[in-house]
């Protein structure tokens, strides 16, 4: 048996019928930037994620970009975000002209650890980004309650937490705003590059909305420097379509994880994911930890099983980072954390054969070999 690590032919397979008489709408009416669909779709994702305004932009890393641009994040300005992320997140802020500043993550859930936050607050502190690694809201209470005892303005970065719940509110509903990606393997993924950001600060959205479009809310005046970042029609509306499945496709993501944690609970060789109490999580990915993770991972290929890691180096170990002056040994968490990670298959459309044949196969390959309990580990 294969088993691929994501399969986007089977998801489009079953909704291309409904996506492809509104792409031909489109070609007929020459209608390729805004519109209806683009309206309709900023409308329904506001709603779903329990925010007031959805602003539809290029890609996901465009976004946080678009966020710190018209929060007046530049140069000399720093920004927190946990070291286990993309490096998307570090990107946006170095696009702008600000400075990441890294904090080590929790053991359990892999999101930011708020109690690391404090220490790295400065007088040059602007924002504080919480990425809700895998699938899973960072415990938000806490890093809000630091954030407004400071007065220092929230971003999440919820890339991979589309309708993901945090006691009740969902992903991109907590902060001052969110940046999403619907690059093509997230639970919402266009048919291409797309993102959007979420707010119900009405005088932070129309900054934004202008941003993405040359600085201009009207052809040809331009209100300040901007970009060019908008979401195409095309992309809009396959969104439109995608989205009426997204809460089932969430379910079903979560069937599986809760399949996956009855099967590998009891193999010592294995360290699961932590699912925080307060969360809802939507399971973008699914993440565990073992020894001998490379020649783990080849051993599952040759088999037929497709894993992936997420992410292999932390961020201040990254060469594009190392004008920061971290050192190895700066985030214990995030290192060990990262030699031992190994992302299995995880989709909607992921059968429980397959499912079956992947913890078969791993509980074989680390029989016996219990891993070390470590920084890394929950416990």
């Amino acid at each position: 048996m294969d088993v691929p690590f994501l399969d986007l032919k089977a998801q489009h397979q079953a909704i291309k019928d409904k996506i492809l008489p509104k792409w031909e709408e489109i070609l007929e009416n020459a209608a390729f930037v805004g519109g209806p669909y683009l309206d309709a779709f900023e409308k329904r994702f506001a709603e779903h994620c329990g925010a007031d305004e959805c602003i539809g932009v290029g890609n996901g890393t465009d976004a946080l970009q678009l966020i710190f641009d018209a929060l007046g994040v530049g140069h000399g300005d720093e920004v927190i975000m946990p070291a286990n992320t993309f490096i998307a997140t570090a990107e946006a802020v170095s696009k702008v002209g600000g400075t990441p500043v890294f904090v080590d993550v929790k053991p359990d859930t892999y999101n930011i650890d708020p109690e690391k936050i404090e220490a790295a607050i400065t007088p040059k502190t602007k924002c504080i980004v919480p990425v809700h690694l895998y699938g899973q809201v960072a415990d938000m209470d806490a890093v809000l309650e630091i954030g407004n005892r400071r007065g220092i303005p929230v971003v999440e970065d919820s890339a991979q937490a589309h309708l993901a719940e945090y006691k009740g509110r969902r992903a991109g509903s907590m902060g001052i705003a969110a940046g999403f990606s619907f690059y093509p393997g997230k639970n919402l993924g266009a048919c291409g590059e797309a993102g959007a950001i979420t707010t119900s600060d009405a005088t932070l959205a129309a900054s934004i909305r202008q941003l993405r479009d040359h600085g201009s809310s009207q052809k040809y005046v331009h209100q300040q420097i901007g970009y060019n970042s908008r979401l195409d029609a095309l992309q809009a509306a396959a969104l439109l379509v995608k989205l009426d499945h997204l809460p089932a496709w969430s379910e079903a993501r979560r069937a599986n994880a809760r399949l996956y944690l009855g099967q590998l609970e009891a193999e010592e060789g294995i360290c699961l994911p932590t699912v925080d109490r307060d969360c809802l999580p939507v399971w973008h990915l699914f993440v565990i930890q073992v020894e001998d993770r490379n020649a783990v991972q080849r051993e599952l290929r040759d088999r037929g099983i497709a894993t992936a890691l997420h992410y292999p180096i932390p961020l201040h170990m990254q060469e594009a980072y190392r004008h920061l002056g971290y050192e190895r040994g700066a985030f214990p968490v995030s290192e060990a954390y990262t030699e031992r990670l190994l992302s299995l298959p995880m989709y909607a459309e992921l059968t429980a054969d397959q499912i079956h044949f992947v913890c078969d196969n791993l509980k074989e390959l680390v029989a016996g070999k219990p891993i070390t309990k470590g920084v890394a580990l929950a416990g």
